[in-house]
């Protein structure tokens, strides 16, 4: 079990960090650029939100698992399995910053950096970036814990890490197969890790989100 949850947190730190790192920077440029980028941007997230983010990440996984040779399939499983969770959790890193840019750059520190001439790639990443991480940082606490169950829950349907590098998910999916030969155990503990996993990340971003909160101190 620790092993396992050892992979899994890894799945869902990775995961949350390029997804994080993707939106952010997609985020940035709908916000300031606005226009035509920005219609262009939000509609693709728009039209990724209609769809379940694990049935968009079993998707990209099945796509990229198909441009990978035979031989290195198990070898990158776990890295394609990152990517897959990471572009299907991109869209609400991108909608907040998006948010948070449009407010900052009608700003009188932004407008006064403009006047002055501090080039704006400058003034996105010196200025808006550090003012817009706060949300940031609480939507990445909470879909860490989404993260690890999407990884659990494709991990569970056999098309997650290869069985020589089994995560929670993987686990449970061996278990299930000996529910009813009454090793009820081996399934058990597993799902009650994830359960306690997940349910101690979300209770951290709650604590965040409070703590980055001003309005609650």
């Amino acid at each position: 079990i620790m092993y396992g949850a050892r992979i899994s947190l890894f799945v869902g730190f990775s995961a949350v960090l390029f997804g994080m790192i993707l939106g952010i920077g997609l985020g940035l440029m709908a916000g300031w650029r606005g226009g035509w980028v920005d219609s262009l941007l939000m509609r693709i997230a728009d039209v990724q939100m209609s769809f379940p983010s694990i049935l968009i990440a079993l998707l990209i996984f099945g796509v990229a698992r198909g441009f990978i040779p035979q031989d290195m399939r198990e070898e990158l499983a776990i890295w394609v399995l990152i990517v897959s969770i990471g572009l299907s959790e991109w869209v609400p890193f991108a909608r907040v910053v998006r948010g948070s840019t449009m407010v900052e750059k009608n700003k009188e520190y932004v407008q006064a950096a403009r006047v002055i001439g501090v080039h704006p790639a400058r003034i996105v990443v010196s200025h808006i970036l550090p003012n817009v991480l706060g949300p940031v940082l609480v939507i990445a606490t909470i879909h860490l814990a989404l993260a690890i169950i999407a990884e659990a829950t494709l991990s569970f349907l056999g098309v997650g890490v290869p069985p020589t590098q089994p995560s929670l998910g993987t686990l449970i999916r061996i278990g299930q197969g000996f529910l009813f030969s009454g090793e009820w155990w081996i399934l058990l503990f597993p799902s009650i890790a994830l359960l306690a996993l997940a349910l101690s990340v979300n209770l951290l971003g709650d604590w965040l989100r409070d703590a980055l909160n001003p309005r609650l101190r």
